[in-house]
C-alpha cells in the first residue's frame, strides 16, 4: 500500500516540479528539487478532496480521487496493525493508482498546471 500510494504523491510532485520550473537542461535544479519537496501529504489530501468542486477536468478529478482513497489506504495500512489485504485487493488499488496517473499526464498542460499550484499552495488546515 505504501509504494502504492508514494508512486502517486511522487508523481504528483514530479509533476510539479516539472510544470512550475521546466525540465531538460535549462531547468534550474535547486529550484526544481524546491518545489518537488514543497508537495506535503496533508496540504495535496485536502486540496485534492475539492478538486471536483474547483472546475477541474474528470482526468484531474480522478486522480485526486485516487489520491485521497490510496493516502487513507496507506495510512490503515502502516498504523492499524489489524488491517489486512488480500492480493487482489491490493492489486485493484495499485491499477487505480497507475490510471491516476495516465489519467493526470493525459490532461491538458493548463489544467494541469493550475492543478499543481493549488496542491502546493493551499493553506495548512
Amino acid at each position: 500500500m505504501s509504494t502504492a500510494y508514494y508512486a502517486l504523491f511522487h508523481a504528483l510532485a514530479r509533476e510539479c516540479a516539472d510544470l512550475l520550473v521546466g525540465t531538460g537542461d535549462t531547468r534550474s535544479d535547486p529550484a526544481w528539487a524546491q518545489v518537488y519537496r514543497t508537495l506535503e501529504h496533508g496540504v495535496a489530501k485536502n486540496s485534492c478532496k475539492s478538486a471536483a468542486s474547483r472546475g477541474f477536468p474528470t482526468g484531474i478529478v480522478s486522480f485526486a480521487d485516487t489520491f485521497v482513497i490510496l493516502q487513507e489506504e496507506r495510512h490503515r495500512a502502516d498504523y492499524d496493525p489489524l488491517a489486512r489485504y488480500v492480493r487482489a485487493e491490493v492489486l485493484v488499488l495499485i491499477d487505480n493508482c497507475e490510471h491516476a496517473i495516465r489519467d493526470l499526464a493525459s490532461a491538458p498542460r493548463s489544467d494541469r498546471k493550475a492543478f499543481a499550484v493549488w496542491v502546493l499552495f493551499q493553506k495548512k488546515r
